[in-house]
């Protein structure tokens, strides 16, 4: 019989879960305002896709922020993130000109990625083997809550004197709510061990550099994570970013039924994507995966090819739950794999530097085919990128389901 969580842990999940909301409501939020925000700042549809890849790049630089939780700790770091990213949300509201939206929406996404990526380490190195994706997954789920939030407040706020600014301003004021319940969050005994094991042995406390994971045994499990990281975003970095430009567009769907239909999708797939988590610990990584993606790749295909406002409804639920449910799988993964005194570097490396190439490139490259063709083909098509990285997984990464971190990590 699995031993109850702790009161302490059972907190922990809530906090936690506090990032992965606050994600899923900025990524709604830009996804839904984008049309009234490209027509208020004089944009086309191909500089509306530049727009979302440079505030994209900030989730490349927050590789920085996860190499701090390396380095001084991983509550530190977590703590950092929460005032950044409320300052970052105000200014993007603020903003006068869409180069200071842009530039306010990358800080936004600095921070944001860099909270989300320390909270899924924290949840591997703090909870049971047993435990770890079901708690992962839970966490991740939020992001669906954050996005019913968005979709159900957005219609309203848009019509509101100070329209698409409204959005950000209200998606900064919990956070400072978070800021004040996580004073009672604790550093990992994982990262405590390991900081007293490398001062007993009279190293430095700090690690080494950022490309020390290259010199191990681990730069080739790593660069199979970056290319696993690289092709899910390019699969479902576009699928709800420009949903909405797509049912305007081409599906001449109004504001309200566009609303209607998210706030749907999203409550439909909530149920869902909660379930990710122990489908992971029960059916374990690799077939768990094999249908979260296939799945995602047929719901993000559907949505943008279907007709009908209800039609549509449905295939937006899996959509929803593919970019949903692909993240504890990659998070299961990238945790799962290294051990302590890299798992950092390894998440900085896999998912940061390398992986966010498909996150930054695909709303760029999807923007600049949209204006050539159409929404439906332009986003449709990245569906496959989902196939080749289950694909991928399924050829070379191997089942971690049950096993201790220690083990996992362990080169075979």
């Amino acid at each position: 019989m699995r031993a109850p969580l702790t009161e302490y842990q059972r907190r922990l999940i809530v906090l936690l879960a506090a990032a992965t909301f606050f994600e899923g409501f900025d990524f709604f939020a830009l996804a839904q305002i984008l049309p009234q925000l490209r027509a208020d700042l004089h944009l086309d549809e191909q500089q509306g896709g530049m727009l979302v890849a440079f505030a994209n790049c900030g989730a490349v630089l927050s590789y920085a922020l996860v190499q701090f939780a390396g380095r001084v700790g991983r509550r530190r770091a977590l703590t950092l993130t929460i005032l950044g990213y409320t300052v970052s949300s105000v200014l993007s509201g603020l903003a006068p000109n869409v180069w200071l939206f842009a530039l306010a929406q990358l800080c936004a996404r600095f921070f944001l990625l860099g909270e989300w990526a320390i909270a899924m380490i924290y949840a591997a190195e703090e909870f049971p083997a047993d435990r770890r994706a079901t708690v992962m997954g839970t966490i991740q789920a939020f992001s669906s809550l954050g996005a019913i939030l968005c979709a159900g407040l957005v219609p309203l706020l848009l019509r509101t004197p100070l329209g698409w600014r409204a959005v950000f301003f209200v998606g900064a004021v919990p956070m400072l709510l978070v800021a004040v319940a996580r004073r009672g969050l604790r550093e990992t005994a994982r990262f405590e061990a390991l900081t007293i094991a490398r001062t007993a042995a009279g190293g430095a406390a700090l690690p080494a550099s950022l490309t020390r994971i290259w010199r191990t045994p681990y730069r080739g499990r790593m660069l199979l994570l970056a290319a696993l990281w690289l092709l899910t975003y390019a699969g479902t970095q576009s699928a709800i970013t420009f949903w909405k430009e797509f049912a305007l567009a081409e599906r001449a769907m109004s504001d309200a039924q566009v609303g209607t239909c998210l706030t749907v999708a999203a409550i439909g797939s909530l149920p869902l994507i909660f379930s990710v988590g122990k489908l992971l610990d029960r059916l374990g990584r690799r077939l768990g995966a094999l249908l979260i993606f296939v799945l995602g790749a047929a719901g993000i295909a559907l949505s943008y090819t279907l007709h009908g406002q209800w039609p549509l409804t449905v295939a937006l639920i899996f959509a929803l739950f593919g970019v949903t449910a692909v993240l504890p799988v990659l998070n299961s993964y990238t945790t799962e794999l290294f051990p302590t005194e890299l798992r950092s570097d390894a998440y900085v490396w896999s998912n940061n530097l390398l992986g966010r190439f498909g996150y930054v490139l695909s709303p760029l490259l999807v923007g600049m085919v949209a204006q050539r063709t159409s929404w439906s083909l332009a986003v449709a098509s990245t569906s496959g990128f989902l196939l080749l990285a289950i694909a991928l997984l399924l050829a070379r990464f191997p089942e971690t389901r049950g096993r201790e971190l220690e083990e996992t990590s362990a080169l075979h």
